[in-house]
């Protein structure tokens, strides 16, 4: 994946996640790619996982085995969207914020989510998919 980064953005270092440690100290990452990897941390922390924050996330790990069935997309299309509305306000326009559930094309084993949102402060729209 290439990611084309904007100059518009103030020139921040956010802390990378995963965290992990470099030559120079912490690994950073861009703003950009602060937004996505927040995303990502709100895809995969279960609720209660987090001491401070036990309402934060949506818990993939736990979709991963449930039927995958239409009642279950709509209730995790739900609880994400509710979760990423909130970590990324500020960030996103929550608007624009879209977030589908469901089957992988041609594998209905698989749970493919995907979330589309516009970065407010540039008005770029971004596409993320994930296979659970």
């Amino acid at each position: 994946m290439t990611v084309q980064h904007d100059t518009r953005l103030p020139r921040v270092a956010y802390m990378k996640f995963p965290f992990r440690l470099e030559r120079a100290g912490p690994a950073t990452s861009t703003r950009m790619d602060h937004i996505r990897e927040q995303v990502m941390q709100v895809l995969f922390t279960s609720p209660g996982e987090r001491v401070f924050r036990p309402e934060f996330g949506f818990g993939a790990r736990r979709h991963v085995f449930e039927p995958n069935a239409a009642p279950l997309w709509e209730l995790a299309r739900n609880r994400l969207f509710g979760s990423l509305a909130e970590a990324l306000a500020g960030e996103v326009d929550p608007k624009t914020l879209k977030v589908e559930v469901g089957p992988g094309p041609n594998e209905p084993e698989v749970l493919l989510v995907s979330i589309t949102y516009t970065l407010a402060a540039l008005q770029k729209e971004e596409s993320l998919s994930f296979t659970l």
